[in-house]
């Protein structure tokens, strides 16, 4: 995929986060693409869900997943507006997702670069290729804005 595709994605995954922090949702959003290109979106819905796995990536994997009736995502591209946390990360190589475009980075809970990069980790039987920094600054202010309005 080039780089006009991904920053497409990303905007996809953008209006996605807008609609989770319209709900009070931390405002991330995910889109999953299927090498035939069938997409899949969603945003966080933990508390719509009362759910602390209601990630906006876990959501698109289970929804891909179900829809293929398998759970390798093998050929799938995801992109997030936020580097995945340690359990989107994990999902991610479990789906065996070959390849990740997020935003911003994480610094407190980024699993795909920041605290560790589990997704790319030599001893796990799967590894993505990573593209990140796609839409940064709007991704990043996005859920800085959401942050300073509920201090």
């Amino acid at each position: 995929m080039s780089l006009d595709a991904y920053e497409e994605l990303m905007g996809r995954a953008l209006a996605q986060a807008r609609l989770a922090q319209r709900a009070g949702e931390v405002p991330i959003g995910a889109v999953l693409v299927a090498p035939d290109g069938t997409s899949y979106e969603d945003h966080n819905r933990t508390r719509e869900h009362s759910d602390p796995t209601a990630h906006a990536e876990v959501l698109v994997i289970r929804s891909a997943a179900a829809a293929q009736g398998d759970w390798r995502l093998e050929g799938y591209t995801l992109c997030v507006t936020l580097e995945p946390c340690a359990m989107c990360a994990g999902a991610i190589v479990l789906a065996r997702i070959p390849r990740l475009v997020f935003g911003a980075f994480d610094p407190k809970a980024g699993m795909c670069g920041s605290l560790g990069n589990l997704v790319q980790d030599d001893r796990l039987n799967h590894r993505v290729a990573v593209e990140y920094g796609v839409a940064a600054e709007e991704c990043g202010g996005l859920l800085r804005e959401f942050f300073r309005a509920r201090r």
